[in-house]
């Protein structure tokens, strides 16, 4: 993936309304998230270096992606959390998986001490294994989805005591 056509992409997320992307090419990386009034790049380049247009893969194509001004359909609600609970939620749309395998262990359990940056599940999208990880230190509460249901952007995930 090339800049110009990460440029491109950020203005199509901006254009659509798109309340975020994330694509993984080769070893590259790039989460793009629309919740601004201007997008930007969160995650940029993970591995190699990047690329001429001659070693593109091809482009998501246009049809695929929702026409410019659709609303997301409201994510599902969690259960009132008590005020020390950070709820985590699903920052793309997937299909929920708590252990790396499924003959693994899970990831995580209710009860346990997680760290920020500690992966807490998988959410599968496009092919792609989206390993999700903690964003604050503290005890899981809550695991809301099941294993393997598929989940929503913004959708609780995790309820985690801080």
């Amino acid at each position: 993936m090339n800049l110009k056509e990460i440029l491109e992409l950020i203005d199509k997320v901006a254009d659509r309304g798109i309340a975020g992307v994330e694509i993984e090419q080769a070893g590259t990386k790039v989460r793009i998230e629309g919740k601004t009034t201007q997008p930007q790049v969160i995650h940029s380049f993970v591995g190699s270096d990047m690329k001429s247009d001659s070693q593109l893969m091809p482009a998501i194509p246009m049809h695929a992606l929702p026409p410019a001004g659709a609303r997301a359909e409201a994510p599902r609600e969690a259960a009132t959390a008590p005020s020390n609970q950070h709820i985590m939620t699903s920052p793309i749309v997937g299909t929920f998986y708590r252990q790396p395998a499924p003959d693994s262990d899970a990831f995580v359990q209710v009860g346990d001490r997680v760290k920020k940056g500690q992966v807490l599940c998988i959410i599968e999208a496009m092919k792609l294994m989206n390993e999700i990880e903690s964003d604050v230190d503290g005890v899981v509460r809550e695991i809301y989805p099941q294993n393997a249901q598929a989940v929503e952007f913004g959708e609780p995930l995790f309820g985690i005591e801080v």
